[in-house]
C-alpha cells in the first residue's frame, strides 16, 4: 500500500458538473468515483469532490454566471501544462480563468486566478518560459 498523498476536498452542489469541470480544465484524471464523491488524482495529489448532502444542497442557489466566492480564506492551487488551454476549456464548462492581462509571474511560474461553475476560486500555475 502506498503512503497517503496531500490533497484537498471541495464540496459541490452539482457533483458531476464540478468533477467534469476540474477533470477537463486541469487535465487531472478520475481515479475513482462512488456515490457522493469523485476523486481526481495525480502521482502527487488527490482532489476529492464531495457532494453536498441533498437536504442542504436544495437550499443553495448558484447564479448563472456564478457569484465568485472571493471572500473565502482558502484558494486551491493547481499546476497546469497551459493556462491558455485551461482558460478556453473552463469557459465552455461554466467557469472562468481571468484574461491573460491579469496573469503575473512569480518564482518562475505564470499564475492566474479563476473560478468554477459554483463560484469557488482557484489559482492555476504554469512553468514560465
Amino acid at each position: 500500500m502506498s503512503p497517503p498523498k496531500p490533497g484537498a476536498v471541495l464540496f459541490a452542489k452539482s457533483l458531476e458538473r464540478l468533477a467534469m469541470f476540474y477533470e477537463r480544465t486541469l487535465g487531472m484524471p478520475v481515479a475513482r468515483a462512488t456515490h457522493g464523491h469523485v476523486v481526481l488524482e495525480t502521482e502527487t495529489f488527490e482532489f476529492v469532490i464531495h457532494a453536498i448532502p441533498e437536504p442542504i444542497a436544495v437550499a443553495i442557489q448558484i447564479s448563472d454566471p456564478p457569484e465568485v466566492r472571493e471572500e473565502t480564506p482558502i484558494k486551491l492551487l493547481f499546476p497546469v501544462a497551459s493556462i491558455d488551454d485551461a482558460r478556453a476549456i473552463a469557459a465552455t464548462l461554466g467557469g472562468s480563468v481571468a484574461p491573460r492581462e491579469r496573469e503575473w509571474v512569480s518564482a518562475g511560474r505564470r499564475v492566474c486566478d479563476g473560478h468554477d461553475p459554483e463560484g469557488n476560486v482557484f489559482q492555476l500555475r504554469q512553468a514560465a518560459p
